[in-house]
């Protein structure tokens, strides 16, 4: 796709409580946050005339927080770039980023709006300083799709690196609304540590370290089996999945169809950058600040290449996941940057569809996505850019 970058400065709104530039197209309206680079709140209009807002945004958006609280926290919604990944709490090489890294919590440069033959978009820019280098963020809509393209540009950087995209979803209070499904996976294991700490006012109901090859057979502390094909679910308990993509597909997507609204969302991406898949359930497990119980009925679909949310150190490392050939983290090379490419989409459904089952490429802008029992619907989704996206070097 041509962009044409408009050096026009957006003026900032403030949405949700956070300073933040505003998207639109025919079908979507998204919001960009300045801090953290957070998109969200995000209005899908669907063909029948519908509005869905699937992302979630924290519940205390427009609370005064404890001054500690780092700023990933205070803008916590929708979708955002994590570089590193994960906590970070242990320093690697001397660097110790923040949370999810400075790309989630430092504030971004608007470089301008984009313009061009199939839409509109932002330009949006970070110099980073605990490793230096710049992100460059394209966040694009296309006239005609409920869908949001998104990729970001990495010059400068040099070594191991892992990255991932972070969308989170609010799901309605009925127990099982939402139906979770996602393309082949080749290995799946619950997060190996204590994820949450009863001592420390957090509680979670998965078995550390436990293997599944589904989602609907997931071993629980108490010796049962959870079916994480179905959400909201658990009550009261935090829990943390990875499942890496088989690396052969051409693409990877993970799904969520909501049948009472009608709809299903899509995350899109190449196995070869993203790797693996992590589900963030959370469902009022934590009762801690600024969580306090109040975080419920909440699922972060979460694109990786990470060993799972712990950081650089333990992703640049050797771990159980690189030396099983999953990667866990990409190589960055000053010499040439690096694109990484991701698309969400929503789609309106027919009555009775359930689970996806598959997402089918079909002409240059759609996609045929197939339910287990059969039901179609087409979208109007282009995913040649994830086709053809240049393939992030990987490493252990």
């Amino acid at each position: 796709m041509t962009r044409q970058t408009s050096k026009l400065k957006s003026a900032l709104k403030t949405v949700a409580g956070q300073p933040s530039w505003v998207v639109r197209s025919d079908r979507v309206q998204l919001n960009l946050t300045q801090l953290g680079g957070h998109i969200g709140p995000v209005t899908f209009t669907l063909p029948n005339g519908h509005m869905v807002q699937p992302y979630h945004v924290a519940p205390w958006a427009k609370e005064k927080l404890a001054p500690g609280i780092p700023p990933i926290l205070r803008v916590l919604r929708g979708d955002f770039l994590c570089m590193p990944f994960g906590g970070n709490q242990q320093p690697w090489h001397g660097e110790q980023h923040p949370v999810h890294g400075e790309t989630a919590n430092a504030r971004w440069q608007l470089v301008g709006q984009i313009t061009n033959e199939l839409g509109v978009g932002i330009h949006t820019q970070l110099q980073t300083k605990t490793r230096v280098g710049t992100v460059d963020k394209f966040v694009q809509l296309r006239r005609g799709h409920t869908a949001i393209y998104q990729e970001h540009v990495f010059t400068g950087y040099h070594g191991p690196m892992n990255v991932g995209h972070h969308a989170t979803l609010a799901f309605p209070a009925t127990p099982g609304a939402g139906l979770i499904s996602t393309s082949a996976i080749r290995y799946g294991q619950v997060f190996p540590e204590v994820y949450e700490n009863p001592a420390e006012g957090g509680y979670q109901a998965l078995q550390p370290g436990a293997l599944f090859d589904t989602l609907d057979h997931v071993p629980t502390c108490t010796g049962t089996a959870a079916d994480l094909s179905r959400y909201p679910a658990r009550s009261g308990y935090e829990d943390l999945v990875l499942m890496a993509a088989e690396p052969m597909l051409n693409l990877a997507w993970t799904a969520v169809v909501f049948p009472h609204e009608r709809y299903v969302w899509l995350g899109i991406k190449h196995p070869k950058q993203l790797a693996a898949t992590i589900l963030w359930h959370s469902n009022g497990g934590r009762h801690y600040a600024p969580w306090n119980g109040r975080h419920r009925n909440v699922l972060g679909l979460e694109e990786v290449t990470s060993y799972f949310h712990t950081g650089i150190a333990d992703s640049a490392k050797p771990n159980h996941l690189n030396q099983h050939g999953i990667p866990t983290t990409i190589t960055l090379n000053p010499e040439q940057p690096a694109r990484l490419r991701y698309i969400m989409a929503v789609g309106q459904i027919p009555a009775g569809f359930n689970h996806v089952q598959e997402v089918v490429p079909e002409a240059d802008d759609r996609i045929a996505v197939i339910a287990r029992n059969g039901k179609v619907v087409k979208l109007a989704v282009d995913v040649r850019p994830i086709l053809e996206a240049q393939t992030l070097v990987t490493g252990g």
